[in-house]
């Protein structure tokens, strides 16, 4: 039996819609050797019809037909038939570039130091995008190396779960998905950075991200901000904050005291909070002085950068460099 390279991972429920274009696409790539493992998570629609349409003129679809157990449940199944060392992540409305198959295997050969490999995303169909969206985007198309992905793990997902190469090694090693309360491809990629996965992303985009109404960014729980604000706490008080009792906040506005409550939740106090309004510098908030950034700890703290206005938390990392503090140990983005 020839075994393939890549196995193509994608899990799908009612994806009728789009799914013909999304499979069109991996049978287009320039790369060949590779398998499409299809579970399809319980449709009530023509899904399972169009992927054994697929299947039977190609021989590299496999597909599998399950009840509705769940996202999680299903990609966890189709990776203990996923054959390849390699598998590539992908989603039935999404669309791959040709060359995205060939790009990423050759990185990951050359590479094996590399576990999960991303690549730059576009969303489409792009008059219905928001600046939000765009900002996002843009945000995670310019973290390329391991270490930019790291620092800015916590700010948000930094990485498209239909857009990434992964290791199966490694996803297995960590357990595969689970289901959390926040997102699962989120979720994965904070379990394996505390495992000492290396992530890096090309810089060609490779992944054609759509977005419609229907999209699970939009309209599951465990993709709202309070939700994956949980995810990065639950983390850091297994990580970073572990041996840590109290914690200084850049930020004292909604997002600041949302932290700071779920902080509290964890037995981690607020030692203090930094903000640039003067009006505010000198006054008590929940019993911890509101200081400026000239009067920031240099020792022995940890700060926890709150700031998500555009702009600000470039302009917050250059102070905090200015002052010989590391990201990632005396401070840390967070939103």
């Amino acid at each position: 039996m020839n075994v393939p390279k890549i196995s193509v991972l994608l899990s799908v429920r009612n994806e009728e819609k789009f799914l013909s274009a999304a499979l069109d696409s991996v049978l287009q790539q320039s790369f060949q050797n590779w398998e499409l493992i299809a579970i399809d998570d319980g449709s009530t629609d023509g899904t399972f019809s169009i992927l054994e349409q697929k299947a039977k003129n190609d021989a590299r679809i496999r597909i599998f037909k399950r009840p509705a157990l769940g996202l999680v449940n299903a990609l966890n199944f189709g990776i203990k038939q996923c054959r390849a060392e390699l598998i590539a992540r992908f989603d039935g409305d999404d669309i791959c570039h040709p060359e995205r198959l060939k790009l990423q295997y050759a990185a990951m050969q050359q590479n094996p130091e590399i576990d999960v490999l991303g690549s730059r995303v576009r969303h489409f169909p792009r008059p219905r995008i928001q600046s939000g969206m765009l900002a996002y985007e843009n945000w995670q198309n310019e973290l390329l190396s391991h270490e930019e992905i790291e620092n800015n793990l916590f700010v948000e997902s930094p990485l498209a779960n239909p857009s990434v190469m992964i290791r199966k090694v490694m996803i297995e090693k960590i357990g595969g998905y689970q289901n959390q309360e926040w997102a699962e491809d989120y979720d994965l990629w904070l379990r394996m950075a505390e495992s000492g996965a290396q992530f890096a992303r090309l810089p060609q985009t490779l992944l054609y991200w759509r977005d419609h109404p229907e999209r699970m960014t939009r309209t599951a729980n465990c993709c709202s901000l309070d939700a994956l604000r949980k995810g990065k706490v639950h983390y850091l008080a297994r990580g970073l904050l572990a041996e840590k009792d109290s914690v200084w906040i850049w930020g004292i506005g909604p997002e600041g005291k949302k932290w700071r409550k779920l902080l509290i939740d964890k037995g981690i106090a607020v030692t203090g909070w930094i903000d640039v309004d003067r009006k505010k510098i000198g006054t008590p908030l929940h019993a911890a002085m509101v200081v400026g950034p000239e009067q920031i700890p240099t020792e022995n703290q940890l700060i926890l950068v709150c700031v998500g206005a555009k702009g600000a938390r470039q302009k917050i990392k250059d102070f905090c460099q200015a002052r010989n503090l590391t990201e990632g140990e005396d401070y840390l983005c967070v939103t």
